[in-house]
């Protein structure tokens, strides 16, 4: 059976669709299990569990899991970029330097978390209520790094290949382990926030085996285990990519842990409205994530192949799209996201936080359209180093600024939400002027140099 799908060839939007819906419809059911986890644990442990869970411990896996598995996404552009070559040998070497890669890294991120948690949580001004759960979950939540990081670079390796179906039907999988998983341990067995822990490492564990099995099955690269090793001039051309973009991530995670301090210093119930709201927006920041990856893999393959216009004509038609996803998600969540509410929390002060939330923030998402599209396309390319620190200084740099001054200086729930619509502003404004009078995309440079 072929695995692959050249992305090279046919009508750009029809392609671009077909590619992105498997990633988009796998992101929006992991939120589904998301919102349901948040569920169970805000009907059947309380308020203090919700925080445990959602807040701190949240931003640390934002922080240092988004790094490596945006480092590891340097191996997702390179693969795309040389099997849109149709560069065999190269695609073979890249397939199992990445996923020994992916085996050390987190096995060395599982032990270094397990050990300094409780400093790590109490750098991050955890709410003392909250602090022995957020540790407890922490620990073990990370003892399954290696299988999250040896999914995600699994999943990378076929969609840079045009796979994008047989990565959706391995995280549903994942996904409704986890929630029968989250009812047997914390309904059943009354096992709290380490229930809901353990039920995300075995489900991660099973979606990680399932990914390596259809590696190794796979008849045009298949991953052998005598090959597995480091071949350290493919893994720098990884890296390459690979590190601005995981310093981008963890810029992101980084300016999200000091706004979780802002956010802790207002109290318990606006941590679980935080955390709570993360669980309805997250559908469109799940469907973004998923359109950028999908328009970063198809550049990617097409820069590759060389097929300059192709690459151009995406661009465009990926910006209309994206921007006609985002005001139909953006309507929902305004039309539906308060009766919602009452599904997570019996808590009135939760939800009226919550809805305050959603309110300030999901209005001006069109405004992060531009980011997406047109990071996706520069990732694609190779150009990954200037579009990152352009977004590390206008999205990251911009909130700890902000946290430390207009924060300081009047603490309350709306100015710490006010400094996301004007990042997005300023960081897109940058974007779209390096794209067109800097990058490869400008008349000085040609995409083919």
């Amino acid at each position: 059976m072929n695995r692959t799908n050249d992305l090279t060839q046919g009508v750009i939007w029809k392609k671009l669709i077909s590619y992105f819906l498997p990633i988009a419809a796998g992101t929006l059911f992991q939120q589904l299990y998301n919102a349901i986890d948040a569920i169970i644990v805000g009907k059947f442990v309380g308020t203090g569990a919700l925080a445990a869970v959602g807040g701190s411990p949240a931003m640390v896996a934002n922080l240092l899991l988004g790094f490596f598995v945006a480092l590891c996404g340097g191996a997702e552009v390179v693969i795309s970029q040389h099997f849109g070559a149709k560069d065999r040998k190269r695609v073979d070497l890249e397939i199992h330097t990445s996923v020994t890669f992916c085996f050390f890294v987190g096995l060395i991120l599982s032990a270094v978390v397990i050990t300094f948690s409780p400093q790590i949580l109490t750098f991050l001004k955890t709410p003392a209520d909250t602090m022995a759960d957020s540790v407890l979950y922490t620990r073990i939540y990370f003892s399954g790094s290696i299988f999250m990081l040896l999914f995600n670079m699994g999943s990378g390796i076929l969609r840079a290949m045009g796979d994008s179906k047989r990565p959706f039907y391995y995280l549903t999988v994942s996904c409704v382990c986890n929630i029968i998983l989250d009812i047997y341990f914390v309904v059943g067995l009354h096992m709290g926030v380490a229930g809901v822990a353990w039920a995300t490492v075995a489900a991660q564990g099973i979606s990680a085996v399932l990914v390596l099995i259809d590696l190794c099955r796979n008849k045009e690269y298949p991953l052998r285990p005598r090959k597995l090793g480091i071949k350290w001039d493919v893994l720098a051309s990884m890296m390459r990519i690979g590190v601005p973009s995981g310093i981008q991530s963890a810029m992101y995670g980084l300016s999200g842990t000091i706004l979780q301090t802002g956010v802790n210093t207002l109290g318990t119930v606006v941590v679980a409205s935080w955390a709570m709201s993360g669980k309805l927006d997250g559908v469109y920041w799940a469907v973004s994530s998923a359109f950028g990856t999908a328009v970063m893999n198809f550049v990617g393959q097409n820069y590759g192949a060389r097929n300059t216009e192709r690459i151009r004509r995406c661009v465009k038609t990926a910006t209309k799209l994206f921007a006609a996803i985002t005001a139909v998600i953006s309507g929902m969540l305004l039309l539906l996201a308060k009766p919602a509410l009452t599904l997570f929390s019996d808590d009135p002060a939760v939800i009226e936080t919550t809805w305050q939330i959603i309110v300030y923030l999901v209005p001006f998402y069109m405004l992060w359209t531009v980011i997406e599209v047109f990071s996706g396309v520069l990732r694609g390319v190779g150009d990954a180093v200037k579009p990152a620190v352009i977004v590390a200084l206008g999205v990251c740099a911009f909130r700890v600024i902000w946290v430390a001054t207009a924060f300081a200086l009047k603490k309350t729930l709306f100015v710490i939400c006010i400094c996301y619509p004007i990042s997005w502003f300023i960081t897109g404004a940058a974007l779209l002027f390096y794209y067109f009078k800097g990058s490869k995309f400008s008349k000085k440079h040609s995409l083919d140099s």
